[in-house]
């Protein structure tokens, strides 16, 4: 099973994090949620604590964190997801419809994404863990890739050491072989989600543009979009007080 954190009382949340992340991406989110909120946070599959898999789509993620909430009992909940977490939290409200309460999707659509990691991999295959000493030369190593420095950062949080060397806390070979389903379309399944939805995108980010409002409502008829204004793609790092005020908001219907 994923690993995962809970904290709170009240109905259930889940939060899914994005692609190279981990559950503590969304952390100071799902605190302010847990005021309210069961907050169950997720790690996905090749992230985190989870286990590392083989061939790993949307409709595979999504399978996992349902059976996160098989094991929990848990037969409806809220879901929240940023960048790849919007997307399985897409692909499960269009394939378990039915355990879907709320959907809040942050800065990513249901759209086919051109590839757009490639400095990203580089980075991560330019360490070679057998021969790094420490995390500065790592960041070296990598910023000839990847030169943003809060992009490395959170990068080479996945960086470990262990008591024979360093390893990956990703699995970098497996998000490389399975990358492109991971930017695949969601599934079009022959009825939308009639559920409550709500996309909130970072401004300055062109994850979510004007020209996806069709595959959008195609596969979500009741979506709404609210817009963080000085944002880029982390919005929920960048304002988290802002962004959990606008979730709780459409949580209770405000």
């Amino acid at each position: 099973m994923l690993h995962y954190r809970e904290q709170g009382e009240g109905e259930p949340l889940i939060a899914i994090h994005g692609l190279f992340g981990s559950l503590e991406n969304l952390g100071v989110i799902a605190r302010q949620l847990a005021q309210t909120y069961k907050v169950y946070s997720v790690d996905l599959p090749n992230h985190g604590r989870s286990k590392h898999v083989d061939n790993v789509d949307l409709s595979v993620m999504a399978d996992m964190v349902v059976s996160v909430l098989d094991t929990l009992s848990i037969e409806r909940a809220h879901f929240l997801g940023h960048s790849l977490g919007g997307k399985v939290a897409m692909e499960i409200a269009l394939t378990y419809p039915e355990r879907v309460a709320h959907l809040v999707i942050a800065d990513i659509a249901p759209v086919q994404y051109s590839a757009r990691h490639q400095d990203v991999f580089d980075g991560f295959n330019a360490i070679d863990l057998e021969q790094v000493r420490d995390r500065k030369e790592a960041d070296a190593l990598m910023a000839q890739y990847v030169p943003e420095v809060a992009v490395r950062s959170f990068l080479l949080k996945n960086l470990l050491k262990t008591d024979t060397g360093f390893r990956w806390r990703v699995n970098v070979a497996g998000i490389i072989h399975d990358y492109p389903q991971l930017i695949a379309a969601n599934c079009e399944p022959d009825r939308p989600f009639a559920g409550p939805v709500l996309f909130v995108k970072a401004e300055h980010s062109d994850y979510l543009l004007p020209q996806y409002r069709e595959p959008i409502i195609s596969r979500f008829p009741r979506a709404n979009v609210r817009v963080i204004n000085n944002t880029g793609h982390w919005l929920h790092a960048e304002k988290p007080d802002v962004f959990s005020g606008i979730v709780s908001r459409f949580l209770v219907g405000a």
